[in-house]
């Protein structure tokens, strides 16, 4: 066998003979265990990144496992394919999008497929084609039946730079998710919304079945759902007679209150205005605070602004009347628009009142207060449950008792009543862009709003467009479109002309794998009944409020509609960290990208996917370093020499892998050779059944290459028998097949099997013989580590104090000191107490 690693030979070898074996392939098997793993489909935005390369390395090396475990592995891929990119794009070269879109796809399937990756290409999918948007389509009729698409005039986010409308999942730290540094504002516009906050209970109550989600996903999900129990209390203008309403969680708190805030855009600013004395200076000045609070969603700590409107508003639980503040801080989106302040037990209240010298009540002190003697001014604001005082005639009520009570008042006598709010808002879904799936509604004069009839879906995108990138939707400058005859009267009519959020579109896609030729459903029932829930999920956390809650809706609503019969589609999640450069995110403005397929040319797609999973733990960040893929390179030209350099010798050895070795008769050099072999399959299984230590799995297998070439003369002496060397080198080129199959496949044959790794099942390890014969253990002087000692598995526990003691290293620190007490933890550390 010829020793040299020639990775562009062998990895075009066997991707041509995985294609031709259709090895990848996966269909329906009743009766066998299925694993469906699924990393999150990509954006066609013309090259794979090392991100791509990271995320699917990973998921290629758990679908290569659970294959060898015997499972019907399902791993798919498609393209998340429409979006702004492309339709930016097309505009600068005054060229179609679906052109840049297809040929982008077209480019980066061969990048995948030079990788190696083991996808059923059968199944791939693109969003942007007719035959799947159809059924985005058909979802919104449907959601639109039962009322959960609709259509409002609203306030909404606009991304200057997109010239288009973001949902609120969409704006990240006051900016568009995709220009991150383009503050978003806001526009009055009429939008179609789905009604994803009738699903915001189910979406809370069905996270304890999302046991193997990591907990940060899950308390993000949590927060942005924001369920709040409060209460609102009615207040009345004093000036005007008019009710307004507040909502707060501590009702308790309410004797300490000394104004009330509403946001600018409250409905009755304009009331308040007119009635003013000075309209146009309250005018003004609503404007201002306008602007500041926009301001405010971007700049964090913006400082707080405010102005009085002359006017007072009237607490309902004891008469007293408090002025009306117009706040930027306080917005129309959460609660009422409205709150009350208090300041001695909120600390933006408190940092508010003090600036405007508004008063400051304490109404709360802590239960175990004894209220004797005058209390200085509070200097910041006492948030906690405690007791009330100055509260007749709740005082000395606890926080909690007092809540209660207190709602049940106001329920009783007609000023209020407990409530649940979310924070969550309606998904705005209103896109003024032309790539993406056409809202099926058309609109009649005389008959309204009409959906399509779902006999003529799709409504396809027409394709001579003139894209500007400005103003509305271009799809409302093509007649040909927009023109169309209402389907109940027969009138003329007009089509909407707005397209729907790409992740509309991410919403659904993982069911459509299942069988994605269907032509009679989204999906098909039996199809999905196998092959879901979806085992494994692989993405980035940056998903967690965006595609990550919209799938979890969407599975929901086609459990009422009766496509599926569960309430959560992904059973397990994992999220991989970035690829970084120099410390920072790649990108080619900071000139520190990394190319994929110049690695892949310079190295073999092998070496490049061992790097990705050796370099980091998959959930942390990995920072590229140009030394660390070379090491990768020459680990692996280590491993094709030394299996080649015994190829030829161990061809025809009848491979006894898994049949068991008994310990006493084997040498010492093949204990020794057996027992870390045995020691790393025993690490990697673990691994790849739960913790995902990829790169300790690879590091684990670099120290079986060591120990193989230490044995190496050992071997050559006769002191290793054959049947026991091919075990050691089978073990290596398995564990291999998880992270660099084209290389493993090559060594695989070349110990005289036919298959590929893939159809191999996997060995189990002997715990005999992984079991370790020596412990390391620390030892620690006044909890400081102070040396190592190596010990024979069985040791008594005096025999461990005595070597510890007896330690060299040790010694130097115990020297003229007494010995208070020796701690053991067995097989894990030794503590020595000295004073």
């Amino acid at each position: 066998m010829d020793t040299n690693y020639d990775p562009q030979q062998i990895e075009t070898k066997w991707q041509k003979r995985w294609q031709e074996e259709k090895l990848f392939d996966a269909d329906i098997a009743p009766g066998r265990k299925k694993y469906y793993v699924l990393e999150m489909l990509p954006y066609p935005s013309g090259d794979i990144h090392m991100g791509h390369v990271r995320n699917y390395s990973i998921g290629d090396a758990l679908a290569r496992y659970m294959s060898m475990k015997g499972y019907n592995v399902l791993h798919p891929i498609g393209w998340d394919a429409f979006g702004l990119p492309a339709e930016n794009a097309a505009i600068k070269h005054q060229r179609p999008p679906a052109e840049f879109t297809f040929s982008y796809i077209e480019r980066m399937r061969k990048q995948l497929q030079r990788l190696g990756i083991s996808y059923d290409w059968r199944r791939e999918i693109a969003t942007c084609v007719p035959e799947y948007y159809r059924w985005n389509q058909w979802f919104f009729i449907k959601m639109y039946e039962r009322g959960l698409a609709y259509r409002k005039h609203s306030r909404v986010n606009w991304c200057p730079e997109c010239q288009t409308v973001l949902a609120n999942e969409q704006v990240v730290d006051g900016c568009c998710w995709r220009h991150e540094e383009t503050p978003v504002t806001e526009k009055d516009l009429e939008q179609w919304f789905l009604k994803i906050t009738d699903y915001a209970e189910r979406l809370l109550d069905d996270m304890q079945e999302l046991v193997r989600w990591p907990e940060r996903v899950l308390t993000m999900q949590q927060n942005w759902i924001g369920k709040s129990r409060g209460t609102e209390v009615d207040f009345q203008i004093a000036e005007l007679g008019l009710p307004l309403r507040i909502f707060t969680t501590r009702v308790d708190t309410i004797f300490g209150c000394t104004a009330v805030f509403l946001a600018a855009e409250h409905p009755l600013v304009e009331k308040l205005t007119a009635a003013s004395k000075s309209p146009e200076r309250l005018r003004a000045d609503a404007e201002r605070i306008r602007n500041s609070a926009n301001r405010a969603r971007v700049e964090v700590n913006l400082e707080k602004d405010g102005v009085a409107t002359g006017f007072t508003a009237v607490n309902p639980y004891n008469g007293e009347q408090v002025p009306i503040w117009l706040a930027n801080f306080v917005l129309t989106g959460y609660g009422t628009g409205a709150v009350m302040a208090v300041p001695a037990h909120d600390q933006r209240d408190f940092e508010f009142c003090t600036t405007f010298n508004l008063p400051i009540r304490t109404v709360i002190v802590p239960v175990d207060d004894v209220g004797a003697g005058l209390k200085p001014a509070p200097t910041e604001a006492f948030v906690d449950y405690g007791k009330l005082v100055d509260s007749w005639p709740y005082s000395g009520l606890t926080s909690e008792q007092a809540i209660q009570r207190m709602t049940e008042d106001a329920e009783a006598k007609g000023f209020g009543k407990g409530t649940v709010q979310y924070r969550i808002k309606d998904w705005g879904i209103s896109r003024q862009r032309y790539w993406g799936t056409p809202i099926p509604m058309i609109y009649c004069e005389a008959c309204g709003i009409v959906p399509v009839p779902e006999k003529d879906l799709p409504v396809v995108l027409p394709a001579d467009v003139k894209l500007t990138g400005q103003g509305q939707s271009p799809l409302a400058r093509v007649p040909e479109f927009v023109n169309a005859s209402c389907p109940k009267c027969g009138g003329p009519a007009r089509r909407e002309t707005d397209t729907m959020d790409t992740f509309v579109d991410s919403s659904w896609y993982f069911y459509r794998y299942t069988d994605p030729k269907i032509a009679t459903a989204p999906v098909s029932k039996e199809a999905v009944e196998y092959w879901f829930p979806v085992d494994q999920y692989i993405g980035g956390i940056e998903h967690a409020i965006l595609h990550l809650i919209y799938m979890r809706f969407f599975t929901k609503v086609m459990k009422d509609i009766g496509l599926v019969s569960f309430s959560e589609p992904v059973a397990r999640l994992f999220t991989q960290g970035m690829v970084i450069k120099d410390g920072s995110k790649m990108s080619k403005s900071k000139g520190n990208v990394v190319d994929p397929t110049a690695m892949f040319a310079r190295y073999g797609a092998d070496t490049v996917r061992l790097y990705m999973l050796f370099a980091a733990p998959p959930e942390k960040d990995l920072d590229w370093n140009d030394a660390g893929i070379e090491g990768s390179a020459r680990f692996l030209g280590k491993v094709y020499r030394m299996v080649a350099k015994h190829a030829d010798e161990l061809r025809f050895v009848e491979s006894v892998l898994g049949k068991g070795n008994s310990l006493a008769d084997l040498t010492a050099e093949e204990r020794r050779l057996l027992r870390k072999s045995h020691q790393v399959l025993r690490h990697v299984t673990e691994d790849m059944e739960e913790r995902w230590h990829f790169n300790t799995d690879v590091a684990m297998t670099m120290e079986l290459v060591n120990e193989l070439t230490e044995l190496d003369s050992a071997a050559s002496a006769g002191q290793i028998r054959p049947e026991t060397l091919k075990v050691s080198l089978e073990v290596l080129v398995l564990v291999l097949a998880l992270f660099a199959p084209h290389i493993a496949d090559e060594l695989w044959e070349s110990l005289g099997h036919r298959e590929p790794t893939l159809r191999v099942q996997w060995p189990a390890y002997d715990p005999e013989l992984a079991a370790e014969e020596e412990l390391e253990i620390p030892v620690q002087v006044n909890g400081k580590l102070r040396g190592r000692i190596r010990v024979a598995v069985g040791t008594s526990e005096e025999d461990i104090r005595q070597l510890a003691q007896a330690d060299e290293k040790v010694a130097q620190h115990l020297d003229g000191r007494k010995i208070v007490k020796i701690i053991v933890v067995p097989q894990k550390l030794i503590n020595i107490v000295v004073k």
